[in-house]
């Protein structure tokens, strides 16, 4: 069993171009994981230390952005926190994460998508973050679909922690992205990528016409070797100020509620 498959995107006129934008660093600033793991700290899945871990690897990625390293650890951990974790417990987060997201979402990107929605072409979200929260982003900034990973599901409603179909990064997102294709009648050789990373060098090779947004450094030497359009709006001072916030936001989270509980017990014990 796996995340239930809703889709946005009724099929249309075959050779239709489209466009695919990835999520992280491209259409939000930073890293929708980040929001994730505030959104488990609030859950209770997981404990102030692990966000504040999360929160300095947020801060990494909005500098230099994921090596594949990084990603296996945070797909492996991530498997393993959501073992046994009921569907139900994920989708209850999902307007604390979207609170964390939506102010995030570029003003240039969504400008974008409005364009290609305005010219005739459908625009969708392709990220490794879960299915589920992909396909839900996409219908509040009122795209036409999703593509992201997905993950198992058992009998019961619960997490397994293993993914369906392996991780929607890197290689792994083309044959998503042309099975979704075809289904929707979208011809990829006339179609839209966007990334920031060269992680994603695979999708954006995939299409008629690539764009590299906000590039890492090897992707920006891809863009420049090959003549690809390069859109820039990410500033550094405002990075190192988000992650510091962050950080900040978490500790003192985290300070609170660990006071609340004491208060809570101590008024206990005065019963």
């Amino acid at each position: 069993m796996t995340e239930p498959e809703t889709p946005i995107l009724q099929p249309g006129r075959p050779g239709r171009s489209g466009a695919f934008f990835d999520l992280d660093r491209t259409l939000m600033s930073g890293s929708s994981g980040a929001q994730f793991g505030r959104a488990a700290f609030r859950a209770g899945l997981v404990g102030r230390g692990q966000v504040i871990r999360w929160g300095i690897d947020h801060l990494r990625f909005r500098l230099r952005g994921a090596t594949d390293r990084d990603t296996d650890a945070l797909v492996a951990l991530v498997n393993d926190l959501l073992r046994g974790v009921p569907e139900r417990t994920l989708r209850r987060m999902l307007p604390d994460l979207l609170a964390g997201i939506l102010p995030r979402i570029y003003p240039q990107m969504v400008a974008e998508v409005r364009s290609h929605q305005d010219a005739g072409r459908p625009a969708f979200i392709v990220s490794a973050a879960s299915n589920g929260i992909v396909e839900v982003l996409a219908r509040v900034l009122d795209m036409e679909g999703g593509i992201g990973t997905r993950y198992e599901i058992d009998a019961t409603g619960r997490y397994t922690g293993r993914l369906v179909g392996g991780l929607n990064y890197g290689e792994l997102k083309i044959e998503p992205i042309r099975r979704f294709a075809a289904e929707h009648g979208i011809d990829l050789a006339s179609s839209w990528a966007y990334s920031d990373a060269i992680s994603d060098l695979p999708m954006l090779e995939l299409v008629g016409h690539p764009i590299a947004v906000n590039p890492d450094a090897p992707l920006a030497g891809v863009a420049a070797e090959r003549g690809w359009p390069v859109m820039r709006f990410e500033r550094l001072g405002r990075t190192i100020a988000s992650g510091a916030a962050l950080a900040l936001a978490t500790l003192v989270g985290g300070g609170l509620l660990a006071r609340r509980r004491i208060a809570v017990r101590a008024a206990g014990s005065r019963r």
